[in-house]
């Protein structure tokens, strides 16, 4: 396969740019319709009963209440003459618009339970099932539609609320992207020293970002996909790119500055670095399609745009960079930046001295330096590698430190309050009903109570039903076509209103409860409800927020560990067929585990606990559902990247003949610096997300670019090397059977042949990452 490539890109790179070009072109066209087809919910179960209450409730009752308008008087309450008139005037402009059901208003017959405590607001609420006819709606009342001067109209609900966080969400993608690429640019320049060689990873992370786009229009032109999942392209689409780059560019300007003609540079980047990046796209992709396993669309529509990237970004490296290097040559050197940098490093270089590192295999790395090695990345190696328990021992410490806080982790669904206080109508109008009102009409039960023929159901015994419903911890009341029951008594007789709550052979229930919907007591409420019995010769169904978190807690609990025992069998398979070793894929595996314990306990303490909201402004509070799922998978795909990185170096040195602990000095040696730069760059564009107004895309770029700086960091620099140093010549361990598998199909190194004989000046300004 390589010896094709090599020679495809070689003899006809110019003919492989071109491809390149109309490929970009027309996944660039196909891109552009992406914004159009996606979709801001996503985050519940499609087999759920909540989600199942919900259909009911679209294809009988006209759905659920997720439009608000917050009416609020000026001057005077609700009650006065002239609020009265615009309020009914309100109302009667709601019901006017296309796809609004059921509206009803404190002042048309909704009841007290409308009105504020403070008698200065009262609420308008509608059922709009159609998503586009929701927005259009959203859109009226948001866009500052002129009322009596009496009073003003602020749209909330569901419908609001993910209206918003769709337009935050483009908004803060167009801000990500404004501070991670000039910052990233600079940083490549300074890494490459040389302006040519900087642009060639933003090159490639711009195909892979158009191959991601144009991943999510083909699937979301065929099922439903996450408007979140443009966030997780385009950070991806970047970091990859920077990542397969790195590896490849600062491979071939080794090879030249070693004395190899072009075509022999390229050849031998294409089989040593490409091979590498194939493994290692292979790695995130597995881990990317774990999130496959779990319903919610929005975890699955992550995997498409991670698996869609990453597949680009791999070919593209290994086969559209190569070209352009064919192309380019020496001149991948051109536009160097000289000065500081270039006198830092010649100075840095002039003092490095050769550092031994002896192991029980007697190894010592001495002599002269191979071109491409880090010197402080070798002083690292022989330091940890000393002494490997005292300086890994500390290191595990802190990250179980890091990690404990997850020990008292909530979870949650979406609602306004991942939006920053004051920044949407939806939030305006959410902390309006959780701090006005006597019960937030959002965090509601909807109860679809069906009977099982064609008669209606038994109005006495769904009486009696509604009666035991309203008399259960945290319930504020029941609203029911019956009327409106409190503490298992008719509080309210039933009114026009009522008649929304009725349908043929069905009745539906709102179960309005006093405590937050994502507190414990309103999730053993929804248990407590599911436990009643339903009216005899019926069948009832339990949604609304309460259950959708009890749902969704479910089903992440029930498929996690299939998720993970997949996770980690894919990846030892993968890592096992790259080293030959059954002892480096278990590190691997425990390691990264470590790490992620770490960044979901920071994660905790950040985001639950909210020590960091005032500089970050956001408002603390449960984990999403989906936010660990998401966050293992990602943060552990690009973990198994850079250890792929490092393990092929390692692996090439004692294939070449070092010890273990000569093997892992020069590994580090020659990969740490490109994995940290990496790791920077990635770290920048992840981190630039904490910019967002949407806090569970704050935690999402702030927890993947610590997973990343702590891999980069603590795992690569010092508990991957102590652990190799303690188990000696156990890593390259397999049993006899296994040997023989990877003898048969794994992989074998490329062995180089040597360069021309005779000294070799480096080039100029090469400037290694």
């Amino acid at each position: 396969m390589f010896s094709s490539l090599v020679a495809l890109v070689t003899r006809r790179p110019r003919l492989v740019l071109a491809v390149t070009v109309v490929l970009l072109l027309g996944g660039g066209v196909l891109a552009s319709t992406a914004f159009g087809k996606l979709q801001t919910s996503g985050f519940d179960d499609p087999a759920s009963e909540s989600s199942r209450a919900a259909d009911v409730m679209d294809a009988r009752f006209h759905g659920h209440p997720n439009v608000l308008l917050l009416v609020t008087a000026r001057r005077g309450d609700v009650d006065d003459a002239t609020v009265a008139a615009a309020g009914r005037s309100v109302a009667a402009d709601l019901a006017a618009q296309p796809g609004a059901r059921d509206v009803v208003s404190y002042w048309t017959g909704g009841g007290p339970a409308l009105r504020s405590r403070d008698d200065r607001s009262a609420l308008v609420v509608a059922s709009v099932r159609d998503d586009d006819e929701a927005s259009d709606i959203v859109d009226r009342y948001e866009s500052g539609q002129r009322w009596p001067d009496t009073v003003t109209v602020r749209p909330g609900g569901a419908a609001t609320v993910g209206e918003d966080i769709g337009h935050q969400v483009s908004a803060d993608l167009a801000v990500a992207e404004s501070i991670a690429i000039p910052i990233t640019l600079v940083l490549l320049v300074m890494a490459f020293a040389g302006v040519v060689a900087a642009l060639l990873p933003l090159g490639i992370g711009l195909l892979g970002i158009v191959g991601g786009f144009a991943t999510l229009s083909v699937i979301g032109g065929l099922t439903d996909v996450s408007i979140f999942a443009v966030n997780l392209a385009t950070a991806m689409g970047l970091g990859l790119g920077i990542d397969y780059s790195l590896l490849m560019v600062s491979r071939f300007r080794e090879e030249l500055a070693a004395g190899r003609e072009r075509a022999d540079a390229v050849a031998v980047t294409v089989h040593a670095a490409g091979r590498t990046i194939l493994f290692s796209g292979a790695t995130v992709i597995v881990a990317l399609a774990v999130m496959l396993l779990f319903p919610p669309y929005f975890l699955k529509s992550m995997a498409y745009a991670g698996i869609g990237v990453t597949l680009v970004a791999v070919v593209a490296a290994i086969v559209s960079l190569p070209a352009l290097l064919m192309v380019l040559g020496e001149r991948v050197n051109s536009w160097r930046v000289g000065g500081l940098i270039g006198l830092v490093r010649r100075r840095r270089t002039s003092r490095s001295e050769p550092v031994g590192v002896s192991g029980a295999d007697g190894g010592a790395a001495t002599g002269a330096r191979e071109a491409g090695e880090s010197p402080f990345w070798r002083r690292v190696a022989a330091t940890v590698m000393r002494r490997p328990v005292l300086t890994g021992l500390p290191v595990i410490a802190v990250l179980l430190v890091l990690a404990s806080p997850f020990l008292h982790v909530d979870f949650g669904t979406p609602d306004d309050r991942v939006l920053q206080p004051g920044s949407a109508s939806s939030r305006v109008v959410g902390d309006a009903l959780r701090e006005d009102f006597a019960a937030d009409l959002g965090g509601a039960m909807e109860v679809v109570v069906q009977a099982a023929g064609t008669g209606p159901v038994d109005r006495s015994a769904l009486a009696a039903y509604t009666a035991t419903l309203s008399r259960l911890p945290g319930v504020a009341r029941v609203d029911s076509a019956l009327g409106t029951y409190v503490q298992g008594r008719l509080a309210v007789p039933p009114g026009p209103a009522s008649s929304r709550f009725a349908a043929a052979g069905a009745d539906s229930l709102q179960v309005v409860t006093s405590v937050d919907y994502a507190s414990g007591r309103a999730q053993d409420l929804v248990r407590a409800a599911r436990a009643v019995p339903s009216p005899p010769g019926t069948s009832a169904l339990i949604g609304g927020a309460p259950a959708v978190l009890v749902d969704g807690k479910s089903t992440v609990a029930d498929r996690l560990p299939l998720a993970l025992g997949l996770i980690a069998l894919a990846t030892f398979v993968l890592l096992f067929l790259f080293t030959g070793s059954v002892l480096l894929p278990v590190k691997a595996i425990v390691l990264n585990g470590l790490a992620m314990c770490a960044v979901f306990g920071a994660s905790v303490w950040i985001f639950s606990d909210g020590h960091l909201a005032g500089l970050l402004d956001f408002t603390p509070g449960p984990l999403d559902t989906s936010m660990p799922v998401l966050l293992f998978c990602i943060a552990f795909g690009l973990s198994m990247d850079y250890e792929v990185f490092l393990l092929s170096r390692i692996k090439e040195a004692h294939d070449a003949g070092a010890g273990n602990s000569e093997a892992v000095a020069t590994g580090l040696a020659r990969v740490g610096r490109i994995v940290t730069t990496a790791a920077a760059l990635l770290a920048v564009t992840f981190v630039a997300f904490a910019t967002s107004s949407v806090r569970f895309m704050q935690m999402f770029g702030v927890g993947t670019a610590l997973a990343i700086v702590l891999d980069a960091t603590l795992i690569r620099g010092v508990l991957v090397p102590a652990f190799m140093r303690v188990a000696g010549n156990a890593n390259w361990w397999a049993p006899r059977p296994l040997r023989i598998l990877h003898d048969r199909f794994g992989l074998h190194e490329y062995r180089a042949p040597a360069p021309p004989a005779g000294p070799v000046e480096e080039l100029a300004g090469s400037g290694r990452a």
